[in-house]
């Protein structure tokens, strides 16, 4: 059963640090741990961007563009002002030289020399202070980064990537194909040749598609040249001409470091040196659900590709999707993941597969191959409103005949388009895509289907419109306009036309109109998930108990607030929390400025033992099921049923019988539960209840008579020995009427499946202002403020705390009418059993024997207590006699007397010790009456 993360449940908005990280496909990741030699030396460097005018010498002709540059360690990133002409992300550590130069009065500038021997000018043009504190920050991180011992490994990390071999004099195309794949036949005796760069299957299994049709010779020269010129791999610099010639297409040996360098995921492979290799050791003769799942899968991954009809690409396969599920446990493996992999994996290696898998599922396509899909299903939603916004013919006729346009459009963003067009074209969009974005999928998708309009127009169901994408997905190749007369207008294919109405006429999709629409239906699909995911749980449960389907509802949800399948104890206690008054703890706080109510999760060795009592299956830890059967077992609960409950949650070894311990720990129980009750009622009850089950405990026990003085007493046992049983402590609880009422109804009704009310802040709404109030009134600042009105409740003495009683049946200080003594036994005459006993008053602060009826009366004899298994006939006790309505007047009556005495003396008291001072100080505060102030 899946559930929604609690990331996808308290989704932020990215902040403004974090979308100029994703419009540089910055990493998140940390950068390369310090030695421990290193550390002391080591300091954060702060972020910084700045205002700044940047020249490029390339072929003897410079150019300068405005716009701002950003410190971001371990990265220098830049961006022209209208974020299209150029921009670029260079690690510190590919820096080589940094100079001031001799300028003009009034101008700040600097010379930075790449690795590559490119020289950039920067000119500072924000104010000389704020330029100064730029070139001290950068100063700072490039020492850094020098201690790191990364500007070291820059040198062997730059010979695995083949575009240094390509733009170098070495001649690698001397050892490769017309396609790239590199030539395996060799000539007796001598040994293949060997390659430091890496490469991907297809240069053992050659690349999809005809090379001269894709003009591999053309797109080689054309790259070459550009990366001469503007750097390469760790230091591209990125023109509208990069983006260009990645729309005409990438050429196949140099697919694979394209696809890493502009997703950025090269920067994790350079920044992470043997991580992959490091997993791979990690999951050798371990085993999990996921590596079950990518079994089941790996000979369905692009099985007409020939790698993956061998066992050398299964087996690359497998230890990619591995390692990946390894490292991100709470993704795992899932659906369509595998078919990423494998087409990737034949352009790239395992370990720069393996990087490019993670900045995929974690920044390009969040919540795509999740357990739930919901980013797949967000994109979907946001597909579907941007069709019926440019395409609302086409969108009214699905309405009209009930066809989804999911059912087709899923598989193309869930798959980057794989596996719907021919391999040759599909890899076309992902050049584009790890280019330019996740847009790409919009634009095309919607391309597809203004290009089919008329055709769409006709088609009546959801296999009509399948069968359609089929057709035209198998004729991308064939000419748009095989009937003009123009032969370059023959020579134009459907994929060409396709890409063109994608980039020109759908252009209008940008990065921010995404984002703007996700945010617009992120609360529609994560409800929706929800509203699935509940009626899915709550259908596989083996049984309701007594609980109707819309109170295990509200059991899912305060379970699912923690977004897992079983729940360990801490997370119980946080879930029990929700749905239990004792087992939280609520304080209403004022402070002159505000009332509000805080919550916390109360802990005490009761909620421990009721999580252990519901695991019945001891596997530590608790299911939906688990705790649906645990709560109707005590919801439901009549008196007897409760209390023989409460019996059985203390019998910790389930013999029947509680030690004097186990009678010690319930009475703890009870004090827990109690804690914040108004008034001594319930601890009068709880110190009733110690008193009475001891002593009718004791009666039990077998009797022994001292040979000396000749009285007989219980027999010692141990405290871990059978004490109490189930038909004692049910006698013992009748006997008090607080612990009756609560046992009756207050334990069932202190479980309540309703949402807890919370002083929430109210939904930002959309818009400007509904962004400006999210990002202000967020759980942190409001922490912030009301530690402030706190501080200063408490400067003006206005801060008060009160506990919510958890019960809440006694709202005053006011408390039941005390029942007879349980235990109290009566003298045996010779007209049968009277009631000539110890009787109970009630004083104010607890209950405690009436002295003078023990005077009356005389000491009791032990031998009153006989033991009932020794005797034939049984013990009299007081609770058992049955008397009249007269008798009971009478004893309330004399007990009307005796209460009228107490309150006289009592009187008397407090009127002589009226206000508990001291004459001096009676003195001292009648003086204070008429005092001045001071002037």
């Amino acid at each position: 059963m899946s559930t929604i993360s609690t990331q996808l449940r308290n989704f932020k908005e990215p902040t403004k640090d974090q979308l100029t990280h994703v419009f540089f496909s910055i990493p998140e990741a940390p950068p390369v741990p310090l030695k421990d030699t290193e550390k002391q030396h080591s300091v954060d460097i702060e972020k910084m961007e700045i205002n700044a005018i940047l020249s490029f010498g390339a072929q003897e002709v410079e150019d300068s563009y405005a716009g701002k540059l950003h410190l971001l360690p371990p990265y220098l990133a830049f961006s022209s002002l209208d974020r299209k002409s150029v921009r670029f992300t260079l690690p510190l550590s590919t820096v080589r030289r940094v100079e001031r130069l001799n300028a003009r009065a009034g101008v700040y500038a600097l010379s930075l020399s790449t690795w590559h021997g490119m020289k950039i000018i920067v000119q500072l043009t924000s104010l000389r202070p704020t330029a100064d504190l730029f070139c001290s920050l950068l100063r700072e991180a490039l020492k850094a980064e020098l201690q790191r011992g990364q500007m070291k490994a820059v040198k062997g990390f730059v010979k695995t990537c083949y575009s240094e071999g390509l733009v170098s004099l070495s001649g690698v195309s001397d050892n490769e194909r017309e396609d790239g794949s590199l030539i395996t036949e060799t000539k007796e005796g001598c040994p293949p040749p060997e390659t430091e760069f890496h490469g991907g299957l297809g240069l053992q299994f050659k690349f999809p598609g005809d090379p001269k049709k894709l003009r591999e010779a053309s797109k080689i020269k054309l790259w070459t040249t550009y990366l001469k010129n503007h750097g390469r791999n760790l230091t591209l610099l990125r023109y509208p001409q990069c983006t260009r010639l990645v729309q005409v297409g990438l050429p196949n040996r140099l697919r694979g470091e394209m696809w890493e360098t502009l997703s950025g995921s090269i920067y994790l492979r350079f920044s992470n040196p043997g991580v992959y290799d490091q997993l791979l050791l990690d999951i050798q003769g371990t085993n999990s659900t996921s590596f079950e799942d990518i079994e089941k899968d790996l000979h369905r991954s692009l099985p007409e590709y020939a790698g993956y009809q061998a066992d050398e690409g299964i087996s690359a396969l497998r230890r990619v999707l591995r390692a990946y599920s390894q490292r991100n446990p709470e993704v795992g493996y899932c659906q369509a993941m595998n078919i990423l992999a494998a087409a990737i994996l034949i352009y790239m290696s395992e370990e720069q597969t393996f990087w490019l898998l993670e900045v995929l599922c974690d920044r390009l396509l969040p919540g795509y191959y999740s357990p739930t899909m919901h980013g797949t299903l967000l994109d979907q939603r946001v597909f579907e409103s941007l069709v019926t916004r440019c395409l609302p013919m086409i969108s009214d006729h699905f309405q009209a005949v009930d066809v989804q346009l999911s059912v087709a459009s899923l598989p193309w963003f869930l798959s980057l388009y794989i596996n719907s067009m021919p391999m040759v074209f599909a890899f076309r969009i992902a050049d584009c895509f790890f280019c330019m974005g996740p847009k790409v999928l919009f634009q095309v998708g919607k391309a597809i289907l203004k290009i089919n309009g008329e055709k769409l127009l006709q088609i009546q169901d959801d296999g009509g419109f399948l069968n359609l994408m089929r057709e035209y997905f198998a004729s991308l190749g064939n000419s748009a306009h095989p009937e003009s007369a123009d032969p370059r207008t023959r020579a134009i294919t459907r994929f060409q036309e396709l890409l063109l109405i994608s980039f020109r006429e759908f252009a209008v999709i940008s990065d921010e109109t995404i984002l703007s629409e996700r945010r617009k239906y992120r609360n529609e699909i994560v409800n929706s998930i929800e509203s699935f995911s509940k009626r899915s749980a709550v259908r596989n449960l083996k049984t309701l108990g007594r609980f109707t389907k819309e109170q295990v509802g509200f059991v899912y949800d305060a379970l699912y607030k923690q977004s897992e399948t079983r729940i360990g104890l801490p997370t119980f206690q946080v879930f029990l929390s929700e749905i239990l008054t004792w087992a939280r703890n609520e304080k209403i706080v004022i402070n002159g400025f505000q009332q509000r109510i805080d919550r916390e999760v109360a802990e005490h060795e009761l909620i421990d033992r009721l999580f252990y009592f519901w695991d019945t299956s001891c596997k530590g830890s608790l299911s939906f099921q688990d705790l649906v059967s645990g709560l109707d077992g005590v919801m439901f609960n009549d008196l007897m049923e409760n209390i023989e409950w409460f019996f059985n949650l203390h019998d910790k070894n389930k013999d029947g019988y509680l030690t004097k311990d186990e009678v010690l720990t319930l009475s703890e129980s009870f004090l827990f539960i109690f804690r914040h009750e108004i008034g001594d009622a319930y601890l009068g009850a709880v110190s009733k209840f110690m008193t009475n089950a001891f002593e009718y405990g004791d009666s039990l026990l077998p009797q022994h008579t001292d040979s000396k003085t000749g009285a007989t007493e219980p027999q010692d046992i141990g405290h871990n020995q059978p004490y109490l049983n189930l038909a004692t402590f049910r006698m013992v609880v009748l006997a008090d009427e607080v612990l009756e009422s609560f046992f009756e109804t207050d334990l069932s009704a202190s479980f309540r499946l309703e949402p807890v009310s919370d002083l929430e802040l109210p939904p930002p709404s959309s818009g400007f202002l509904g962004d400006l109030w999210s990002n202000i009134a967020t759980q942190d600042n409001r922490k912030m403020f009301h530690r402030l009105s706190d501080e200063l409740g408490k400067t003006i003495g206005k801060h008060q705390v009160i506990y919510r009683p958890t019960i809440g049946r006694f709202t005053k200080l006011e408390e039941p009418t005390a029942r007879e003594s349980l235990i109290s036994p009566t003298k045996t005459t010779s007209s049968g059993s009277s009631l000539d006993a110890v009787v109970e008053s009630k004083s104010s602060s607890s209950s405690t024997l009436d002295e003078s009826s023990i005077h009356d009366n005389g000491p009791l004899s032990a031998s009153a207590f006989s033991p009932m298994p020794h005797l034939k006939a049984r013990t009299p006790f007081a609770i058992d006699d049955a008397g009249d309505d007269d008798d009971d007047s009478d004893l309330d009556m004399i007990h009307g007397e005796d209460d009228d005495q107490v309150m006289d003396e009592v009187d008397a008291f407090l009127e002589a010790h009226d206000s508990g001072l001291t004459e001096a100080d009676k003195e001292v505060a009648k003086d204070l009456l008429n005092a001045e102030p001071v002037k």
